[in-house]
């Protein structure tokens, strides 16, 4: 029986972004996946704000990360949207 490996990717996401935004994120995830089958995504949030919104993009991202036998794992999160992550216990 053949042993297949799941590696990485890696994505960013660039703010502002706002609730219209959101599908095509997870879309774009979602597509990401399917084509690596990936166990892991890296999410550089450098460029987004510590906000309502970039929380609900992060957990939708998650979720569809989850549904596809996958973890995403931050990079380079502020402390801001660290703490605001922890706050919301994602």
């Amino acid at each position: 029986m053949a042993v297949h490996q799941r590696g990485t990717i890696a994505f960013a996401i660039r703010g502002p972004i706002s609730r219209a935004d959101l599908p095509g994120l997870c879309d774009r995830l979602c597509a990401l996946l399917s084509q690596s089958r990936a166990s892991v995504a890296f999410c550089d949030v450098g460029g987004v704000g510590a906000d309502a919104v970039t929380i609900d993009a992060l957990a939708r991202l998650a979720l569809a990360a989850r549904r596809n036998g996958c973890q995403v794992r931050l990079r380079r999160a502020s402390a801001e949207l660290r703490q605001l992550l922890e706050f919301m216990g994602l």
